[in-house]
């Protein structure tokens, strides 16, 4: 699935997962613009919490690159923007 969801337009009521790190300038414009846009989403800490970065990295296939977006249980992409970086 990775790739194929435009992570900017999720459809409303979607389970938005953020596995982020603190000091991330694209972890940040990721959650900038789901408060914008005033889209639910839970963050998790991959940086500071081994057992978060564990289920990151499950998620991703131990593509360490934050933030790694899970939409309703399933992994969609790692980074942010226009190409996606992180």
């Amino acid at each position: 699935m990775a790739g194929n969801v435009d992570v900017e337009n999720l459809p409303a009521g979607a389970r938005i997962e953020l596995f982020v790190s603190p000091d991330c300038p694209y972890c940040a414009a990721a959650i900038a613009h789901y408060d914008a846009v005033g889209m639910p989403y839970e963050s998790h800490d991959a940086q500071n919490d081994l057992a978060v970065r564990e289920r990151m990295l499950a998620y991703t296939g131990a593509d360490p690159t934050v933030p790694a977006i899970v939409v309703d249980g399933k992994y969609v992409s790692s980074g942010w923007g226009r190409p996606p970086r992180g």
